[in-house]
C-alpha cells in the first residue's frame, strides 16, 4: 500500500538525493514511498540523468501499427474499461494509456488540453514509457515492482514530468505473465487521489475477461468466500487440466494460498478438499488451508475421467451425440485438416456443425493454434468484408484506430470456422475464393497483401449446389470449400431417440436424484425437434432446473408445444430414401411458421423456443 508523502518532504528528499549526493541518507528513506525510492536508486544505478528531458524516439506511424496488431487481442480486452476510464477522463483533465509489457505506449485517449501538454514531455503512442529510458514513472515502475503504483509530481525521476500525476498497474494474464500496464495520467497539481483505485477495479475487470475464452475443454472453477461475487472480476478462478492447475487469476491464488510458481504443478487435490458438483450452480467447498467458499465450473464441468463420452463426442449438453459413422467422419475430416484440406459440415440447425468443427479442431494438428468461429448469418454485410479482411488506418469513417487485423488474419496457424457460408454476400464469396487461392489477406484501404495460413472448415444448413444453381453461390467457391463433406444427422433422424434423450440427461445433470418419468421421457423422444439437439438440451437444462430430488419429473412440466403433440399426431414423414434437401428444407421451414403462429407473431419468442436466432429465423422467413 502506498504511503503518502507531502510535496515538501519529496522536495527535500530530491535535494539530498539529487543534489546534496546523499542517497543513501537515513533522511531520504523517511521522505519517500519505499518503492518510489527503490525506483530512484535503479534509475541513477544505470546513469539516468534527472535534471535533463530524456530523449524519447517515438516510432513511426507504420512501426505502431504492427505493434499494435501484435497486441490486438490485448487492446480488445481493455478496450471496455479504457472507454469507461476514458469518460472520467473527459472531465478530471487526465489521459489514459494503455502499454505493452515493456511500457511502450499503445493507446492513450483522454482530455485533449491536458493531452497535448502531456505530449510535450512525450505521453503518447509509440514513446516507451519503461523505467529504464524514462526513469521513475507510474507505467515503468509498476512494471518493474509487479504492483499497482501512483507516482505523483516530483516523485518522478526526471525533472520535466513532475507536471504529472500517474497511477498505473500491471496487467498480468492467466499464466502470471506481464503483458502490459494501464494508467490514468493527469496534471500534478489537481488531487488525483481515486485515480489509483479506478485503476485497480479496472485491471482486475481485464484479467477476468482473460477467461472468457482460450479455455474450451479444460474445468474453470470460479469460486469466492461469499456467493454474492460469483461472476464478478473478484472472483477466483482456477483452470485445471486433467487436473493439474494450468492458469489462474491472483484472486484464486491468494484464496488457496498458492502463488504463480503452483502452475503446472499443482493439482486439484492438493488444493481443495472437495470439488463441486459438475451442475453449473454453486456448492459449498473447502480449501486444505481451512477456508469455506462457494464454486462452481464452467465449460467441461465434470473431471474427465467421470464423462462416459466417446472419443469424437460433444462435451456435456454442448451437442449431438455422435453415432459410431459419424465419429469416423470426424477422424476422416481431421485427416483432411492436417492435410490442409477444406472441410463442409452440413446440418440443420442445432445439429451442432461448431461443436464439431471445435472438435476437429481440438484432435488435429493445429489444436495449439487459434479456433476463429465466423457466423456470416450474423454479421451485418456492411461489416462482414472489414470483419474479415481487416482494414488500414483511415480506410473508412467509424474505423478503428491504427486499422483492424481481421479474422483471416487471426486465425493464423489454427482453424478458421466459417460457419452459415451459404449466407455470404456473393461479392465477399470471390474475394474469400482469391484468398484461398494465393493464401495472402489484402487489407481494406490499400495495405500490402500479407501471408496467411490456416485450415478452413465451413459449415451450412442449406443446399449450396441448389444455391449454385440458383445463382446465389459461387460455384468454383463450392468445389474449393467442398471437397470433403460430413453430414450431420437431424435429431428426429436418429434411430433410437429415448436413448438419446437419457443419455444426454445424464451428461447434463450429474445428480442422481433428479430424473425423468418414462411419460416424460417418451413424449421427449416422440417430438420432432425442430431446433435438433440445441432445443433439446435447452429444453433438459430446463427441466433440470424444475426437477426436485428423488421425484422424477412428470409430463406436465414439458414446454406447452410438446403437450400440445400429444393430442395431435404428428404428419406423416416421407418415406425412407424419398427425403431430399428441398423436403427437410420445406419441414424446416413449415417448422418455423408453426412456432411463429403459436408465439402470435413474436419473432423473438419463437426463436427462443426454436433454440435458434432471432436472425436466423427472420431470414429464413422473410427475406429468404
Amino acid at each position: 500500500m502506498r504511503t503518502e508523502a507531502s510535496p515538501r518532504a519529496v522536495l527535500a528528499a530530491r535535494r539530498q538525493f539529487f543534489h546534496d549526493g546523499r542517497p543513501e541518507g537515513p533522511l531520504v528513506a523517511s521522505l519517500l514511498p519505499e518503492p518510489i525510492l527503490r525506483s530512484w536508486r535503479r534509475c541513477a544505478e544505470r546513469g539516468l540523468d534527472s535534471a535533463a528531458l530524456p530523449r524519447l524516439e517515438p516510432m513511426t506511424a507504420q512501426e505502431l501499427r504492427e505493434v499494435a496488431e501484435r497486441h490486438d487481442k490485448l487492446r480488445r480486452l481493455c478496450r471496455p474499461e479504457i472507454e469507461s476510464l476514458y469518460a472520467d477522463a473527459m472531465q478530471t483533465g487526465c489521459v489514459v494509456v494503455l502499454t505493452d509489457a515493456s511500457g511502450l505506449i499503445l493507446d492513450a485517449l483522454g482530455n485533449a488540453d491536458f493531452a497535448a501538454r502531456a505530449a510535450r514531455v512525450a505521453l503518447r503512442p509509440g514513446v516507451e514509457w519503461g523505467e529504464g529510458t524514462t526513469g521513475t514513472n507510474a507505467v515503468g515502475t509498476a512494471i518493474v515492482e509487479g504492483r499497482p503504483i501512483t507516482v505523483h509530481g516530483a516523485e518522478h525521476y526526471y525533472d520535466p514530468h513532475g507536471i504529472l500525476s500517474c497511477s498505473a498497474a500491471p496487467i498480468l494474464d492467466p499464466f502470471g505473465q506481464t503483458v502490459g500496464a494501464l494508467d490514468l495520467s493527469g496534471p500534478a497539481a489537481v488531487d488525483h487521489r481515486h485515480a489509483l483505485g479506478l485503476v485497480r477495479l479496472a485491471v482486475e475487470q481485464i484479467e477476468h475477461r482473460f477467461f472468457d475464452e482460450d479455455f474450451q475443454g479444460r474445468r474453470v472453477l470460479r469460486f469466492q468466500n461469499e456467493r454474492e461475487l460469483l461472476g464478478t472480476a473478484r472472483e477466483g478462478i482456477l483452470v485445471f487440466e486433467d487436473d493439474r492447475l494450468v492458469a489462474a487469476n491472483r484472486v484464486g491464488l491468494g484464496l488457496v494460498g498458492a502463488d504463480w510458481s503452483a502452475l503446472g504443478l499443482r493439482r486439484a487435490g492438493e488444493l481443495f478438499g472437495e470439488m463441486p458438483r459438475a451442475d453449473g450452480t454453486a456448492h459449498l467447498m473447502h480449501t486444505l488451508v481451512g477456508g469455506s467458499l462457494f464454486g462452481r465450473f464452467d465449460g467441461v464441468s465434470a473431471p474427465m475421467s467421470r464423462l462416459t463420452r466417446p472419443a469424437g463426442g460433444p462435451r456435456p449438453g454442448a451437442g449431438p451425440l455422435l453415432r459410431p459413422s459419424d465419429r469416423e467422419a470426424v477422424s476422416r475430416a481431421v485427416r483432411m485438416v492436417e492435410a490442409d484440406v477444406p472441410v463442409l459440415i452440413r446440418g440443420e440447425t442445432g445439429t451442432g456443425k461448431e461443436m464439431v468443427a471445435h472438435e476437429i479442431h481440438r484432435l488435429s494438428e493445429r489444436a495449439a493454434g487459434p479456433f476463429v468461429a465466423v457466423n456470416c448469418a450474423a454479421i451485418p454485410e456492411t461489416l462482414i468484408e472489414s470483419e474479415l479482411f481487416g482494414y488500414e488506418d483511415g480506410a473508412f469513417t467509424g474505423a478503428r484506430r491504427h486499422g483492424h487485423k481481421g479474422l483471416l488474419r487471426q486465425a493464423e496457424g489454427g482453424v478458421l470456422f466459417l460457419d452459415e457460408i451459404g449466407d455470404m454476400p456473393l461479392g465477399l464469396q470471390s474475394r474469400l475464393l482469391r484468398v484461398l487461392q494465393e493464401r495472402e489477406v489484402a487489407p481494406l484501404g490499400g495495405g500490402r497483401p500479407v501471408h496467411v495460413d490456416f485450415a478452413l472448415i465451413c459449415a451450412t444448413h442449406r443446399d449450396l449446389r441448389a444455391l449454385v444453381e440458383a445463382g446465389a453461390f459461387r460455384s468454383d467457391l463450392y468445389f474449393r470449400i467442398a471437397h470433403y463433406t460430413l453430414e450431420l444427422p437431424a435429431l428426429r433422424d436418429l434411430e433410437d431417440r429415448l436413448e438419446t434423450v437419457r443419455a444426454l440427461w445424464r451428461r447434463l445433470v450429474e445428480d442422481e436424484r433428479l430424473s425423468l418419468s418414462e411419460r416424460c421421457e417418451a413424449r421427449l423422444a416422440a417430438y420432432r425437434w425442430p431446433g435438433n439437439f440445441r432445443q433439446l438440451v435447452g429444453t433438459l437444462r430446463a427441466l433440470a432446473a424444475l426437477a426436485e430430488p428423488h421425484r422424477p419429473v412428470e409430463a406436465e412440466l414439458l414446454p406447452p408445444e410438446l403437450s400440445e403433440m400429444a393430442a395431435t399426431p404428428p404428419p406423416a414423414l416421407p418415406a425412407a430414401g424419398a427425403i431430399s434437401d428441398a423436403t427437410l428444407d420445406a419441414l424446416t421451414v413449415e417448422a418455423m411458421r408453426r412456432a411463429l403462429d403459436a408465439c402470435g407473431g413474436n419473432v423473438s419468442r419463437a426463436a427462443r423456443q426454436l433454440g435458434i436466432n432471432r436472425s436466423t429465423l427472420y431470414r429464413r422467413l422473410f427475406i429468404a
